[in-house]
Order: C-alpha cells, then sequence, then structure tokens
C-alpha cells in the first residue's frame, strides 16, 4: 500500500477529523435551513397586499397632513404663532405624495440567488477554511507530539518525501470535502431561491461567475490548509498553528489599526489581512483617504485606492510559500528526536 493511500486513511479515521466534519456538515446545513424560514416568496397576492398597505398608509398620511392644515389654520385665526410649531405655510407645501409609499417597503424579504449568493459563497468558505486549518495543524502537530513521526521516518527515511504526502493527503481531503459540500451547498440555495425566493436573471454568465467565486474558495480553503500544516510542522505541535494565527489576527485587526490611525497612514487599510480577503471574494475593494479632504474649502473628491483579486492572490500566495518553504527547510535540517 502506498504511502499516499496510508495517510489518505489515517486522517480519515482520525477522531477529531470526523468530528469537525460533522460539525461543519450540522453547520452549514444549519445555517441554509434557517436562512430559507427567512425568505419569502413573493406570489400576486402579496405584491398585492403591499400594495393595498401603501395605499392605506399613503390616504392616513394625507389625512393626517389635512388635520395639521386646519389645526394651523385655526391656530393663526386665534392670533398665535404657528411657524415653529407648524411650518411656513402651515405645511401646505408638504403635502404628501403617493411615490412617498413604495409597496416595496411593505414586501418581506425575499432572497435573490443572482444577486446575494456570492456572499453565501463567502460564507461557506469561512466555515471550510476554518475546518481545514484545525485538521491540518492537527494531523501533523499531533505526528510530532506524540511520536509517530519520528516512528514513520524510521519506516519511510525520505524526510521531504514523507512530509510533502502527507500535506498532499491533507490538500486532497480538503479539496474532497470542499467540493462536495459546496455543491450540496450550492444546491441548497439554488432550492431557496427558486422555491421561497426568486431565480431570475440567472443566466449562463452568473453562472461561470458563481463558478468563479467557487474556484475562489477553493483556492483560499487549500491555501489555509497549507499554512496551518507547515506551521503546525515547524512547531511540532499543533499549538504553535493556533498560537501563530491568533498572533497574526491580533497584530493585523487590532496592532496595524491602532498604528496607521495614531500615525494617520494613508490607506491603511491595506495593510490589514481583512482587506485582501474581502478583494478575494468581492474582485475588488475601494479604499478612501478622507484626510486628504478639506471640507472647510468645500466639496472634495477622497482619494481612492483600489485592491483587487489580484492583490490578494500575491499576499496569501507569498504569506502560503514562505511559510511552506520554511517547513520543508526545517525539515530537511533539523534533528528529528
Amino acid at each position: 500500500m502506498s504511502l499516499f493511500v496510508t495517510e489518505l486513511r489515517r486522517l480519515a479515521k482520525r477522531r477529531v477529523t470526523r468530528l469537525l466534519l460533522v460539525l461543519l456538515v450540522l453547520g452549514l446545513a444549519g445555517v441554509a435551513t434557517a436562512f430559507s424560514f427567512s425568505s419569502h416568496k413573493l406570489s400576486k397576492e402579496v405584491v398585492a397586499a403591499a400594495q393595498v398597505e401603501a395605499d392605506h398608509q399613503y390616504r392616513q398620511a394625507v389625512k393626517d397632513w389635512e388635520r395639521t392644515v386646519a389645526d394651523c389654520d385655526a391656530a393663526k385665526a386665534r392670533g398665535e404663532a404657528t411657524e415653529e410649531r407648524f411650518g411656513p405655510n402651515c405645511g401646505r407645501d408638504w403635502q404628501p405624495q403617493p411615490e412617498m409609499f413604495d409597496p416595496k417597503w411593505n414586501l418581506p424579504y425575499q432572497f435573490d440567488f443572482r444577486a446575494e449568493f456570492p456572499t453565501f459563497i463567502a460564507v461557506f468558505a469561512g466555515a471550510v477554511a476554518l475546518f481545514a486549518f484545525i485538521v491540518g495543524a492537527s494531523f501533523v502537530g499531533a505526528e510530532w507530539s506524540t511520536g509517530g513521526m519520528m516512528n514513520l521516518l524510521l519506516w519511510r527515511p525520505k524526510r521531504l518525501a514523507v512530509l510533502g504526502t502527507k500535506m498532499a493527503a491533507l490538500l486532497t481531503t480538503v479539496l474532497g470535502v470542499t467540493v462536495v459540500l459546496g455543491a450540496f451547498w450550492t444546491l441548497a440555495f439554488w432550492l431557496i431561491g427558486r422555491y421561497r425566493g426568486t431565480t431570475v436573471k440567472v443566466t449562463a454568465g452568473v453562472w461561470r461567475s458563481i463558478g468563479l467565486d467557487g474556484l475562489r474558495a477553493v483556492g483560499i480553503v487549500l491555501a489555509i490548509g497549507a499554512i496551518a500544516f507547515a506551521l503546525a510542522s515547524l512547531g511540532r505541535h499543533t499549538a504553535m498553528a493556533l498560537g501563530a494565527a491568533v498572533a497574526v489576527f491580533a497584530i493585523s485587526e487590532i496592532g496595524i489599526r491602532i498604528a496607521v490611525g495614531v500615525l494617520s497612514i494613508p490607506f491603511g487599510d491595506r495593510y490589514v489581512l481583512s482587506t485582501y480577503a474581502q478583494a478575494w471574494f468581492m474582485k475588488q475593494v475601494k479604499l478612501f483617504d478622507y484626510d486628504a479632504c478639506q471640507f472647510a474649502k468645500g466639496q472634495c473628491e477622497p482619494a481612492e485606492l483600489l485592491v483587487t483579486w489580484q492583490d490578494s492572490a500575491l499576499v496569501f500566495g507569498l504569506g502560503a510559500a514562505v511559510v511552506l518553504v520554511a517547513a520543508f527547510w526545517a525539515m530537511r535540517k533539523r534533528d528529528i528526536a
């Protein structure tokens, strides 16, 4: 039996892998189920009821306006000052108009698959990325901390091949989980849109765009899994990856934000990892420098900086490459015992 197949089976049989997979499936299913109840199909009856409600609100507003004008005229006849209370001309210039009461405001929420599903791809990617991180870190971290890696290297003394095969088994498993669950996730929200929302204007081009979003989700999940694996291998413990993740989050999302705010650095968010994660899924993010404006001199268009998904690919790609190279270099040089 090949080492790759052996590692696949070992990863699949680990209790933490199975537990996290069950929790992931239950979590995603819970989100989809709960969301399905929040969406409502806008039938002709529902739209008609919304129009009736808007017409009623308009008529009631007109009655209230007429009563206010009459009260103002009566107050004027008594010699009272009315402008402060009722406004100039007794508010006659503020007569409600039908267009002020859009029936859409009375409609319940309806899920639009075309417009909203890309956001749920990002939600799915976040959940699966967390699964990939914990499984990837614990897979190799447990091997180091329990002595399993040393025993394996006695059987297969080629260090880089062993570590590379382990990572290949991890990424293959994560890829399979992402693709399978991603297909069910897409189907679930398509059905929500079909029966409790809307799927209008979902063309072949929309499906291509969704497919590209899905590929970006797969890419970020695999990258996070590989980074977690490499960090745990570097530190020879699962806690190394978890600690590094907490440190990066604290530095990026707290430390850097505070620093750029204190130093008034233009476009400070370009130094924050969450900006690149957002740009990865939204294709691009615009940053604005309002400090460059002097509003006392009139209207000002703030300076803009565009962060694209290509920038995100460069940042995350370089980060993953550095950690992976360090992990394999350490594996090649350091003492195993």
